[in-house]
């Protein structure tokens, strides 16, 4: 039986600072998430200045708060993983310096961690991986489809050719008057609502598997532009239901074709917009219809959004195959995943 390996993980990529303790890739020890949402309310938006500020302010806090409750010591752990990229350049150097200071005085080794496979590995502590897989992915930067073929295999094979899906929540949101993120209150407002304006559906017929979402973002715009010029009142639920409608059903529709496309055992949603409730609604009822032999892994909310956890997941992988990062390591706030 293998000695149990503790992983100490360090996620600072945008406006969260985080720190976990992961045992064996899959078992949450701590994770603590120290969130900056109240700092950027006020903004409508993250400011990198604000946030590196914030990160310098928490990340020792808690990576104490993450061992006191995980009841380990520096002694205990195989370990240090970190975010390297891709998000706010400030930010990830906060969480960089803070994981090469700990590795470098407790002796251990350091783990680079792209973020966006830290979201994808976050279903790995709900259950076991089963290969080849599908992921969805969809935060505030990111829109994209990865066929995973092996454990740290990344194929990118759809993404957004301009505006992600989170990206497109927060610019709705700032329309209709919401406060900053404004992701899940227009996921409220719509299941209040419904699909009353019919926007486009961007590429949804097209032959590929790529997403466009800033045809609709300039739809709603015109649309309630053109209704404020008018003194004509819009229901704010119906639009944020035919927002969302639209957003959904094309992110569905896709991935339901991309499954269909290549052989996969199972489907995961992953990053922000995996905490929308229409999204995992609609994406259910679709696999149960179209392709129940396909097991779909949505992670609880608490671990859609950025936290260190994830990253301990995705770390465990890159232990097993020693690939350790030198103290030089820097930041790579746009990196992507290597086509392999």
């Amino acid at each position: 039986m293998n000695e149990t390996e503790l992983i100490l993980a360090i996620e600072s990529s945008c406006d969260e600072t985080s720190v976990a303790v992961i045992e064996n890739g899959e078992t949450i020890l701590s994770n603590i998430v120290a969130s900056q949402i109240k700092s950027h309310k006020r903004f409508g938006g993250v400011v990198p200045e604000v946030a590196s500020r914030h990160h310098v302010e928490q990340i020792t806090i808690c990576i104490e708060e993450a061992l006191t409750e995980a009841n380990v010591t520096a002694k205990d752990l195989r370990a240090v993983a970190v975010t390297y990229g891709p998000g706010l350049v400030g930010a990830l150097l906060i969480g960089l310096s803070a994981a090469k200071a700990f590795a470098w005085a407790n002796d251990l080794p350091l783990l680079p961690i792209n973020h966006m496979a830290g979201h994808i590995y976050a279903a790995r502590l709900v259950e076991p991986l089963e290969f080849p897989l599908m992921a969805l992915l969809v935060s505030g930067g990111h829109t994209e489809l990865v066929y995973m073929e092996k454990d740290g295999s990344f194929e990118i094979i759809g993404e957004t050719r301009d505006d992600a899906a989170g990206e497109a929540y927060d610019k709705v949101g700032r329309v209709l008057g919401l406060s900053y993120p404004s992701g899940k209150e227009i996921d409220t407002l719509a299941h209040q609502g419904t699909d009353t304006y019919n926007f486009p559906r961007a590429m949804i017929k097209e032959d590929n598997f790529d997403f466009s979402f800033s045809g609709l973002k300039s739809a709603f715009i015109n649309l309630t532009h053109n209704a404020e010029q008018r003194g004509e009142i819009l229901d704010p639920n119906n639009l944020a239901a035919s927002f969302q409608a639209s957003v959904i059903e094309v992110l569905v529709t896709k991935t339901i074709r991309a499954c269909k496309t290549y052989p996969v055992k199972q489907l995961i949603v992953a990053g922000g917009v995996a905490a929308n409730r229409g999204l995992r609604e609609q994406m259910t009822n679709a696999i149960e219809q179209e392709i129940p032999n396909v097991r779909l892994i949505v992670p609880p909310v608490r671990l859609c959004g950025d936290n260190a956890a994830m990253i301990g997941a995705a770390a465990h992988v890159e232990l097993q195959k020693h690939h350790f990062a030198k103290m030089s390591l820097n930041a790579d706030p746009s990196l992507a995943f290597q086509h392999n």
